[in-house]
């Protein structure tokens, strides 16, 4: 019977999902435009005079790691861009650097445009 390959998380080639909007802000921080919608938050805009849009900035590493994201790099080729940018500051890399993406993902920020395939 032949054994299932496991899928290598470092393999993954994440990208932007279109469905968000992203800009530099003055301090050179990427913000992600999110809408606020669903009949809690309509409720919070009308009478608690809440934003209809919110911006989720994002820090130095996550900034640098969400410029890396362009659908061509895998997760460990962009781990290898943020330790040479970095250095020792950005240790344990691939423990954060994953768990960053996948809080990404969750929050359907970015997607996986694809997974290497075996040759």
């Amino acid at each position: 019977m032949a054994k299932k390959q496991q899928e290598n998380f470092l393999d993954y080639v994440p990208k932007h999902n279109s469905l968000f909007e992203y800009r530099d802000n003055k301090a050179g921080n990427i913000e992600v435009k999110v809408h606020n919608k669903g009949i809690f938050n309509k409720i919070a805009q009308v009478f608690a005079k809440r934003p209809k849009y919110s911006y989720i900035e994002l820090d130095e590493f996550g900034s640098f790691i969400w410029r890396q994201m362009d659908g061509q790099k895998t997760i460990y080729e962009i781990g290898i861009a943020v330790k040479e940018h970095f250095g020792e500051k950005a240790e344990p890399l691939y423990e954060r650097l994953c768990e960053f993406i996948k809080i990404l993902h969750k929050n359907h920020f970015v997607v996986y445009k694809n997974k290497i395939k075996e040759k």
